[in-house]
């Protein structure tokens, strides 16, 4: 079943009394309603409209329905070639491929993080950590440990 409601929210004052709208459809006589479908498109937009057509069509999106925090746990196992892969088939995966909750997880399944390193990691972002090499991120803790004993000096 699909429906669809709606209301005019105008300040003219022959719309104060309007009521609210509502059309319901079965999947069969939606997806022959092109009037219908046109409302939805002016209003959503057609990316709605084409998620609406594979729902009444029984083509659902799986992955759609999961939260962002499981699919960033599921995202972690995948190889490094797979995640790039995965980031080009939609704005919500390329998001999601491009957060630095993501690349934590990577970093802390592929070694041990330090709180050195997880301070490192904040300055910088995970994802630029994991593709630093062992000795120039070891040049980057020293120096930043440098700056606090500096600034520690500093304040005595």
């Amino acid at each position: 079943m699909v429906i669809f409601r709606w209301w005019k929210i105008s300040l003219r004052s022959e719309y104060r009394s309007a009521k609210p709208g509502e059309t319901k459809e079965s999947h069969e006589d939606f997806l022959e309603n092109s009037h219908l479908q046109v409302q939805i498109a002016l209003i959503f937009g057609p990316r709605i409209l084409d998620y609406v057509f594979n729902l009444c069509e029984g083509n659902i999106d799986f992955l759609e329905r999961l939260s962002d925090k499981l699919l960033l746990k599921i995202i972690s196992y995948l190889d490094l070639e797979d995640v790039a892969r995965l980031s080009q088939t939609s704005r919500r995966f390329s998001k999601l491929c491009r957060s630095d909750r993501l690349w934590e997880l990577i970093v802390e399944s592929a070694c041990d993080v330090t709180p050195d390193l997880r301070a490192l990691a904040k300055e910088m972002g995970w994802r630029q950590m994991f593709f630093t090499s062992k000795l120039q991120l070891q040049r980057q803790i020293r120096k930043r440990k440098q700056r606090q004993e500096s600034q520690d000096d500093g304040y005595f």
